[in-house]
């Protein structure tokens, strides 16, 4: 079992930036490629960003390349979104995942509880 714990998140204008975090605990957290998902009210789950379990590899939607980031530290089990140029369209409660890579909800067999963020003036 892998436990994951999403922090970061809050309220933030409008081209603001928010770096979250997701905390593993149990199986070794480097076994595991991860990835960060969204999910709006009313709307389906979305992939946002993938990392292989070394790092060396990254996977983004469409949506947010050249704005987010996604990280990891394998000595500190914690993996990172740096989200840069928020828009109100990236509001969403954001939930991390551990298992297989992809970009597929089915991909990933551990999941966190997620965060709030908030993009909003």
């Amino acid at each position: 079992q892998v436990q994951l714990v999403e922090s970061g998140g809050g309220l933030v204008q409008p081209g603001g930036s928010l770096r979250l975090s997701c905390a593993a605990s149990g199986r070794t957290f480097s076994n595991y490629p991860m990835g960060w998902f969204r999910q709006a009210p009313g709307k389906e789950r979305e992939f946002v960003a993938a990392v292989s379990w070394s790092g060396s590899s990254t996977y983004y939607a469409d949506s947010v390349k050249g704005r987010f980031a996604i990280s990891r530290d394998n000595a500190k089990n914690t993996m990172y979104l740096q989200m840069n140029s928020l828009k109100p369209e990236d509001t969403a409660v954001y939930l991390c995942a551990a298992g297989s890579l992809g970009s597929t909800s089915t991909s990933y067999h551990y999941w966190g509880q997620g965060t709030q963020v908030t993009v909003s003036s």
